[in-house]
């Protein structure tokens, strides 16, 4: 699987570094990346991250530092994936928690440390400190 022209790799720790796909992207030091893990282009991952296996990550996803990303999170970023139209950056701002299983649409920002819950779909932002669950994705309290 490849790994082409990645920014700080060398920098960061992946167990399994033939299971991966990271397509010209930056990853920021300490990260750790787990196995069938797929990074697009121009995607930003910060330091201290852990994205853990089978997440997808398609160009025009922004990572904080000290972000955790659940195994099988599902980024998306195009409301028209067979166009190409409407292609809609998304950022996880610094520790926030993404669960296992979750789907992020397109457009969203998900504040400092908010959490995510497991295999929630997260249709609007969220907010700084707070936890969203279900489909769609509801607040349920505070964190932070």
């Amino acid at each position: 699987m490849p790994i082409v022209n990645v920014k700080g790799f060398e920098d960061c720790i992946c167990h399994h570094p033939g299971l991966i796909n990271l397509y010209e992207c930056e990853i920021g030091e300490q990260t750790k990346i787990g196995a069938f893990v797929e990074i697009g282009t121009g995607v930003t991952i910060g330091k201290r991250c852990k994205i853990e296996s089978n997440a997808f990550i398609p160009p025009g996803i922004i990572i904080g530092n000290d972000v955790f990303v659940g195994p099988g999170a599902i980024f998306c970023n195009m409301t028209h994936p067979m166009t190409g139209e409407n292609y809609k950056a998304t950022f996880v701002m610094d520790g926030a928690v993404i669960g296992a299983g979750a789907i992020i649409l397109p457009g969203i920002i998900i504040g400092l440390k908010a959490i995510v819950g497991a295999g929630a779909v997260v249709t609007k932002n969220v907010e700084s400190g707070i936890t969203v669950v279900g489909n769609p994705a509801r607040p349920i309290n505070e964190t932070a």
